[in-house]
């Protein structure tokens, strides 16, 4: 059974998929698709891991994810109420041809982007959430030509951030989505405390060895640097609640503060203090 696979077809009146707020904020879903997909999400706060990429995301998010690129859903874990928007399509949505008129010249940039994923922030993420948010209540032909609107405007922008995710080589099966997805609440309950990759491994029923290749072909990251980001993650929500450096450190499970202020750099490119003068200034 090809879980992880996620089978899409376009909704009955239009070329494309609309998803409106899926409610699957308890469902750990770790999949892909061969179709590109817009994902905005609002009042919500939540772990935005697309490929190699994890980052934390308050309040809303704006991405766009091309072929093959397994992510998490946007609101797993997600307790707010909040609203989320879904746009998935086929590359080829509007015929083989339509994207070669010199008009699209942008719009196939951006698709080329999107292969390895793009997140939007600033003026763009609140403009374009507003106008994806508008797209169920408009007829099928408004609707089309309100997405084509939608992806000039992020064609365009210059308010993005490469994700840098890769699309999978081959299918996971439900066994190792379900290893998976015990390792990400383990982490999630035990991150605080020092981890040995010895009791994660046996967690997942594998030896250590066949634990690090499998977590490094499910996630193309090792544990500890898949640890390390949620850590930081973590971290940077203590630092926005006002938590000192120190605080933030010792409360996500580093034992050192040269080696968090490494790994903080590492991870978001600047250190912790940083970060939370940016933000809290």
């Amino acid at each position: 059974m090809k879980s992880a696979l996620e089978q899409i077809s376009p909704d009955a009146d239009s070329s494309f998929h609309l998803l409106v707020t899926p409610r699957l904020s308890d469902v750990f879903l770790w999949h892909y698709h061969p179709e590109y997909e817009i994902v905005f999400i609002e009042g919500a706060s939540g772990t935005r891991h697309v490929g190699n990429h994890i980052s934390r995301y308050e309040g809303s998010d704006l991405v766009f994810i091309g072929p093959n690129v397994p992510h998490l859903n946007f609101d797993y874990g997600v307790t707010t109420d909040h609203r989320e928007v879904v746009v998935q399509l086929k590359e080829t949505f509007l015929g083989e041809t339509f994207w070669q008129a010199p008009e699209f010249t942008a719009i196939c940039a951006l698709f080329d982007r999107a292969r390895s994923g793009v997140s939007f922030h600033g003026e763009t993420k609140q403009r374009v959430g507003e106008k994806l948010s508008q797209l169920a209540d408009l007829p099928a032909f408004e609707r089309l030509l309100l997405l084509l609107n939608i992806f000039q405007q992020l064609a365009v922008s210059t308010e993005y951030t490469s994700l840098h995710g890769q699309a999978v080589a081959s299918a996971y099966n439900l066994k190792e989505q379900q290893r998976l997805k015990r390792v990400n609440q383990f982490i999630a309950e035990q991150y605080a405390r020092k981890i040995d990759i010895t009791e994660v491994a046996a967690l997942a029923s594998l030896t250590e060895a066949a634990f690090c290749r499998y977590f490094k072909r499910m996630t193309h990251l090792t544990f500890t640097q898949f640890l390390n980001q949620y850590r930081i993650n973590q971290a940077q929500k203590l630092l926005l609640l006002d938590h000192t450096v120190s605080e933030a450190c010792f409360a996500c499970g580093f034992e050192s503060m040269s080696y968090f202020n490494k790994i903080f750099r590492r991870v978001t490119g600047e250190n912790p203090l940083q970060f939370k003068k940016r933000h809290l200034t």
